[in-house]
């Protein structure tokens, strides 16, 4: 608990509350409920697809939650929406990391 409350900001890594905690929070909160979109994506429609079945590492799910923890919320959505367009038939795959 004490990572979910450093993460959004409320909290520095020791427990300790720090100034501006709540201009973080505020400003996590879209990557936040986008964060929450993508698991709830993943268990439940993401569950009606075979496992290990996607070509690229790590998943396009756990891409698109690294991406918008790491960018934000408009440039995570970014990133996370051109591997899905990159995620075809016709790509190679590989190793891709936000």
């Amino acid at each position: 608990m004490k990572a979910l409350r450093a993460w959004f900001g409320w909290t520095s890594r020791a427990g300790v509350p720090f100034a501006g905690a709540s201009q973080l929070s505020l400003r996590r909160a879209p990557a936040a409920l986008a964060i929450g979109l993508v698991y709830a994506y993943r268990y439940t429609f993401g569950l009606m697809v075979k496992p290990g079945t996607c070509k690229y590492h790590p998943s396009c799910s756990q891409y698109a939650i690294d991406a918008l923890r790491k960018h934000g919320l408009v440039v995570g959505s970014a990133k996370a929406a051109w591997r899905l367009l990159r995620c075809n038939p016709w790509s190679h795959g590989g190793v891709d990391y936000a």
